[in-house]
């Protein structure tokens, strides 16, 4: 017999002895591949996960920093408010930051000796 035996659906050759892969075997692999592939890009990527809680502290640092600054704004207005029309804001300010005095005030200056 020189024949190769005759398989169990007609044809000839060694499939009946060793039975081939099947070629479907491939599509779950590469999909699979690809499935890891796109979760790396969104946890890692450009606009991934990681990316985007980076930015959404930075945000929140930037309101913080936004807050702080308006009020910072506000009691500078409210100081400007004060020195337009206040007489003693007017008079505090000449008196430390300028070292004017009253009429008929004397300045008396003590010196720390060591």
């Amino acid at each position: 017999m020189a024949r190769a035996a005759l398989a169990i659906d007609g044809r000839v050759g060694m499939s009946a002895i060793a039975p081939r892969r099947p070629a479907r075997r491939f599509w779950p692999q590469a999909i699979l591949f690809l499935a890891c592939a796109i979760l790396v890009n969104a946890v890692f990527g450009d606009r991934g996960l990681t990316e985007s809680m980076r930015a959404r502290r930075q945000y929140a640092a930037a309101q913080q920093e936004l807050a702080k600054l308006k009020r910072e704004n506000t009691a500078l207005r409210e100081r400007m408010r004060r020195l337009r029309s206040d007489p003693a804001a007017i008079e505090a300010i000449a008196r430390g930051e300028l070292g004017l005095l009253r009429q008929g005030e004397v300045l008396v200056v003590v010196k720390d000796e060591r």
